[in-house]
């Protein structure tokens, strides 16, 4: 068939977008080169959760609008190519376009004149840029005037992709005018209003966003952390300071992380001219899970042989996604302890074990991962029964209501009697 656009990366990004696309009529390729994926989705199952994708899938799958392939030429065949693919950072902050580069090399032979490529996954301030430039230098192509090249920023949040696709202005920083018009064309279908813009503002409105989000989470951390030198109460502080206050807005503590939050301040601080200060964001957040650590240790003692219980894998609430967890970072500074780690989730596609499994006889619970099932009084009163007298609940998103990061069920069982 003849194909309208390609979307190559079919992550959480990409397959997400080829289903909305494909789901408004247009003729759609998705390519990936993890077979087991492609094998998944071919047979109409989703690979990881996203409210509505399973719906948009079938629908897509029986209408004949979407196709699948493994090979990048084929995305060649399409008008538009949208590239949803990762740009990690080395471990030294610097920023790796390998994978980029890899598919504009295989991309580069059978590139047309008049075909629109779309970057959308987050990407460092300049890559647009690049890429126009090794169009131009490795094909003579004029970007602006025969192709057509844009940076349309991901912003939407996960879990909640078919809600935010039709809401959320669609940031567009095209090279050259003629370019932001053909993205604005592409990406109008799904719904959302346009905001035309040059690929600079573009890649740092998105960088910067996930900056602030990353900044805001690291206050109430560091505070977190501070109340436990003072032996003071965060929650009551968070309170103070927010409570009929116009300029309060502090909020709540938590495990920071996932893969937008966790490395999307290296994109910034590669070239940073104030070096340092969005890496001690980074630490702060960084050091929630050896907080908990550490916190268990002064209430229990030595954690070596004591059973301590993980609630979440998930980096974020009521979603399967793994990726940059701290969670599993806390398993290993338990595990460097000593201790015995039991693991629960309800929604990854890890194998973990059951809930009444992880708690009975635990020493200590850690809420690692705020999914709403975990939060309920009837999974406190589970844990109240079935873990050790005397054992101590780790809670830093306050899920259960209780107004204090480490508890003990003793404590928390004479107060729901009082």
């Amino acid at each position: 068939m003849s194909l309208d656009v390609a979307i190559i990366g079919c992550g959480r990004i990409g397959l997400p977008l080829a289903l909305a696309f494909a789901d408004r009529g247009l003729k759609v390729i998705g390519v990936d080169n993890d077979e087991q994926r492609l094998a998944a989705i071919s047979s109409g199952q989703m690979p990881f959760e996203e409210p509505g994708a399973q719906d948009a899938l079938d629908r897509a799958t029986s209408a004949g609008t979407i196709e699948w392939s493994s090979r990048v030429t084929d995305a060649a065949q399409a008008d538009a190519i949208v590239i949803t693919l990762g740009t990690p950072s080395f471990s030294h902050i610097e920023i790796d376009l390998r994978q980029i580069q890899s598919v504009l090399d295989d991309l580069l032979p059978v590139l047309r004149e008049g075909q629109l490529l779309v970057l959308r996954s987050t990407i460092a301030p300049g890559t647009t840029d690049f890429v126009a430039g090794y169009l131009r230098k490795h094909r003579d192509f004029v970007v602006g005037e025969n192709i057509f090249v844009a940076h349309v920023p991901e912003r939407i949040a996960a879990g909640k992709f078919f809600e935010e696709i039709e809401t959320l202005p669609c940031i567009v920083g095209g090279v050259g005018e003629r370019s932001g018009d053909a993205a604005a064309k592409l990406f109008e279908t799904l719904g959302a209003p346009i905001v035309q813009t040059t690929p600079i503002n573009a890649e740092l409105a998105k960088i910067w966003a996930n900056i602030l989000r990353y900044t805001m989470f690291a206050l109430p951390n560091r505070l977190m952390v501070e109340c436990e030198q003072y032996d003071a109460n965060v929650f009551e502080v968070i309170d103070l300071i927010n409570r009929d206050y116009p300029r309060g807005g502090m909020a709540s503590p938590g495990m920071t992380a996932g893969t937008c939050l966790r490395k999307d301040f290296a994109f910034s601080e590669e070239r940073s001219n104030g070096p340092g200060m969005l890496l001690a964001v980074s630490r702060v957040n960084e050091s929630v899970p050896l907080f908990i650590v550490d916190g268990l240790k002064t209430r229990l003692g030595s954690l070596e042989g004591r059973k301590v219980a993980v609630l979440g894998l998930a980096f974020k609430a009521d979603t399967d996604d793994e990726r940059d967890s701290l969670s599993h970072k806390l398993i290993r500074l338990l595990e460097r302890e000593l201790a015995d780690v039991s693991v629960h989730d309800p929604h990854v596609a890890t194998p973990t074990a059951s809930f009444s499994e992880a708690i009975i006889d635990a020493d200590a619970v850690v809420v690692a991962t705020d999914h709403t099932v975990l939060g309920s009084p009837d999974v406190l009163r589970s844990i109240i029964d079935g873990a050790k007298g005397e054992a101590i609940i780790a809670d830093p998103w306050n899920s259960f209501g209780q107004n204090a990061v480490f508890a003990s069920l003793s404590e928390i069982y004479a107060a729901q009697r009082a």
